[in-house]
C-alpha cells in the first residue's frame, strides 16, 4: 500500500471524525490505490462502494488539506464520481 493512500485514511478518519455519514465512498487515488470510507471510518480498500471518486494524488491531497473544493475540482474535471451523485455531495459537504 501506498504513502499516499495511508497518509488518505489518516486524514480522512481525522476529517469525518463524528461525522453523520451512512453510505459508503470509494476514493480511488489514480497510480497508488483506494480508499473506501463509511460509518465506520476509513480503510484501505477497493471493496464496492455507493459512489466512487476518481482523482489523481495531487488533487485528492488538495481536497483533504482544504486548499481545493471538492466540488470545484469535479467542475473542472480534475474529479470524477461515479454513482451515487447525491452521496458524492454530501460527502462534499463533510469534507468542505
Amino acid at each position: 500500500m501506498s504513502d499516499i493512500v495511508n497518509q488518505a485514511v489518516i486524514a480522512l478518519n481525522e476529517k469525518m471524525n463524528g461525522a453523520d455519514f451512512d453510505g459508503t465512498a470509494k476514493f480511488d487515488i489514480e497510480g497508488e490505490g483506494a480508499v473506501i470510507f463509511d460509518g465506520s471510518g476509513a480503510r484501505a480498500s477497493d471493496d464496492e462502494a455507493d459512489v466512487t471518486l476518481s482523482a489523481d494524488a495531487d488533487t485528492f491531497q488538495e481536497i483533504l488539506s482544504g486548499e481545493t473544493n471538492p466540488t470545484s475540482a469535479f467542475m473542472t474535471g480534475k474529479l470524477k464520481v461515479d454513482g451515487d451523485m447525491g452521496m458524492a455531495m454530501k460527502l462534499a459537504s463533510v469534507l468542505s
